[in-house]
């Protein structure tokens, strides 16, 4: 069959099913309509008759019910709407054709970002991009193929795999492709300008891209892939794959991504949706930290404050400190400090109030011995639970509020402190570091490497079970999380994870290979993955910025663009009237984004300034910002990382000293897709 053919077949199966869908639509219109009026004449109904309901509420409670029962159709049949809504901007984008073993025609499959049939148990006409059945799409080419159904595997044959490009219900193109995705449609999708949106790569998933979502046997995965392998891609299709296969086990609400800041959890949010799923769980690790330690702090730095500090005033022993701090041997000395800190924290004595007595080394005998499994600034409180219930038990009547409340007051007086900011003191002490600053709480700012050492000993302090509710956490930039932080992580998490990174993209100016050391911490088996194969730019910027840490060009697609520019000026106003000059936003030929990417807040508030002031339209992107503009951004490296830009103009001044400038050029060099230019000031 020839291209117009296949054109011609395409157009007329869109056609069909774009009529079906929009007859569907029309149905779901009207059903959600009728249910409203259902749920109104509810609510008339009850405010009605309610007081005349039977004295016990039951048909009180059966209202309420039928209420609810009515209100959670009618939110299904409005995601059902909603996702056939989407599905008629582009229903499909693959076909096989398949023979399976024993027959002689084949069945053909039209695979597309969502399920749809005419009726409910009728076979659909278009599946979804998860089901078992589209794995032929992505990891077979024509010839022997299998996949693996509910019923058992299911070999055959592929006589025939065509890709169908559809925008706005209109067939763009529609041909045979001989092996997997086809590198030509590939190259079109990403040579295409960038956007301020994460894309879905659902139509272009690749083979090795494609094991990696469909795994559901690793309960933990550690991808380890190169700047623009498409690693968080993966990540988000893994979990619409892994909610559409476990729906019974598995929600939405169950998934938590920790993101390295706002502006890129708002990049990606919109895929899930895309991809028929509801939004998850998202947040920053730090300001977690934050909120944890509100109660022996009035503050605490963010990663932000220590990389500006870092190379705004490079102190060699100052970030040596740092590194000890967040290492293994800090987690050795915080357990060595627990062990003895039993006997420095607590100052036994008698206990006796109304009648309830209880001796020094009855308390004793209780606190180390029956109690001894119980976090230390919590024993105290099943001791006192035990000795007031042995009392009341005696006694035959309850402690009142206030009466407990004194009792409480007497047990933990026994501790020399249960302020957790002192109890760190402590440990600094021991361990030989400088302490803390000895203020009152309400101006106490915990300083960034003591951030995580100090929920550590928290955590091992009081106790913190898992969070229950997070069956499934994405752990995103692995490489910028200290074992500290991972050893925290484990106490919080025991679910099945998805971690990824990129080792040269660290921000510190030593590269971790945190996959050392992360099965010891995890205490559990960590399937390793490596992605090495890059998508995001050209053959020219790729081996750009491979140069930058010596390391190999990653494999690459074959897209060739524009040579690296590279320049110094003396003058500042020659460096921005160079940016002005190439800078390309907007209009029919220009690109849709393009970014200058500084080193510190300071410089990249300034460059912003100052384009602004040569008449530009400038985006600025701060530690507080959340949304990610089309046309110019100015924004510091560190935030730009996850992001990409059709052009980046990467600036810095030579003569300050920044011992994360090469950390810096790299991370900035992988954010341009099309166009890279490399200033600097000397």
């Amino acid at each position: 069959m020839n291209r117009n053919e296949q054109y011609t077949e395409g157009i007329s199966f869109l056609e069909e099913v774009t009529g079906k869908l929009r007859e569907k639509i029309e149905k779901l219109d009207q059903s959600i309509l009728e249910g409203q009026k259902d749920i109104e004449s509810m609510h008339d109904y009850y405010w009605e008759n309610y007081t005349e309901m039977d004295q016990y509420g039951y048909e009180d409670y059966d209202n309420q019910q039928a209420l609810l029962r009515q209100t959670n159709a009618n939110n299904e049949l409005l995601l059902r709407r909603r996702r056939f809504r989407r599905m008629l901007d582009s229903p499909f984008f693959g076909r096989v054709d398949f023979v399976y073993e024993g027959e002689d025609e084949a069945e053909v499959f039209y695979i597309g970002i969502g399920n749809f049939a005419e009726n409910a148990g009728m076979t659909p006409l278009i599946y979804d991009w998860r089901a078992p059945v589209s794995g032929l799409f992505y990891d077979y080419d024509r010839g022997p193929a299998s996949y693996e159904a509910p019923a058992g595997v299911m070999e055959g044959e592929i006589t025939a795999k065509r890709q169908y490009k559809i925008r706005k219900g209109k067939l763009i193109y529609a041909f045979e492709c001989d092996t997997k995705i086809d590198d030509e449609i590939l190259k079109a999708q990403l040579g295409a300008n960038g956007d301020v949106k994460l894309k879905n790569i659902v139509s272009t998933i690749q083979r090795e891209q494609n094991a990696i979502i469909r795994n559901t046997k690793d309960k933990i995965l550690a991808i380890q892939g190169v700047a623009g392998s498409g690693k968080t891609s993966v990540a988000l299709h893994r979990i619409a794959y892994l909610l559409y296969h476990d729906r019974e086990n598995l929600t939405s609400r169950d998934v938590l991504i920790l993101s390295p800041n706002s502006v890129f959890a708002d990049y990606i949010a919109h895929i899930l949706p895309e991809l028929g799923e509801e939004p998850v769980q998202e947040m920053s690790f730090d300001l977690f930290a934050y909120r944890e330690l509100q109660d022996a702090a009035a503050d605490c730095e963010d990663r932000w404050h220590h990389l500006e500090r870092s190379m705004r005033f490079p102190d060699p022993r100052g970030e040596r400190l740092f590194r000890r701090k967040q290492s293994e041997e800090m987690s050795g000395q915080i357990e060595g400090f627990l062990a003895l800190l039993e006997d420095s924290l607590m100052d036994f004595r008698d206990v006796e109030f109304k009648g309830l007595k209880k001796s020094e080394s009855d308390i004793i005998q209780l606190f180390y011995f029956k109690f001894q499994d119980i976090p230390l600034l919590r024993r105290m409180d099943a001791v006192m639970a035990y000795c007031v219930d042995e009392y009341e038990t005696l006694r035959g009547r309850d402690l009142a509020e206030e009466e407990l409340e004194i009792v409480r007051q007497k047990f933990d007086s026994m501790y020399v402190t249960k302020d957790l900011y002192e109890i760190y003191n402590m440990l600094l002490d021991d361990c030989g570091y400088e302490r803390l600053a000895d203020v009152p709480r309400e101006k106490r700012v915990i300083a960034y490497e003591d951030v995580f050492p100090m929920l550590y000993l928290k955590y091992r302090l009081l106790g913190r079970g898992a969070h229950r509710r997070v069956k499934h956490l994405v752990i995103d930039e692995m490489q910028d999380y200290s074992y500290m932080q991972y050893r925290i992580l484990a106490e919080l998490f025991s679910c099945s994870m998805t971690i990824l990174g990129d080792k040269y993209q660290t921000l510190d100016n030593e590269m971790q290979d945190v996959l050392t050391f992360l099965p010891r911490v995890l205490g559990r088996k960590v399937r390793r993955i490596t992605m090495d194969k890059s998508y995001r730019n050209t053959v020219e910027i790729a081996s750009y910025a491979a140069g930058l840490h010596g390391a190999e060009v990653p494999e690459l697609l074959e897209r060739h663009g524009k040579d690296v520019e590279e320049a110094s000026f003396v003058r500042e106003e020659d460096l921005l009237a160079r940016i002005t000059e190439r800078l390309r936003v907007g209009g029919e030929d220009g690109f849709e984004t393009a970014a200058v990417l500084a080193m510190t807040e300071e410089e990249a508030f300034d460059t912003a300034r100052l384009l602004a002031n040569r008449g530009l339209d400038v985006s600025y992107i701060d530690r507080d910002s959340s949304t990610f503009r089309p046309g110019l951004t100015v924004t510091t490296f560190y935030l730009a990382k996850g992001l990409e830009f059709d052009q980046v103009f990467t600036v810095w001044d030579a003569k300050k000293e920044n011992p994360l400038l090469a950390q810096a050029k790299y991370i900035c060099a992988t954010r341009a897709l099309h166009e890279l230019y490399m200033f600097e000031l000397s």
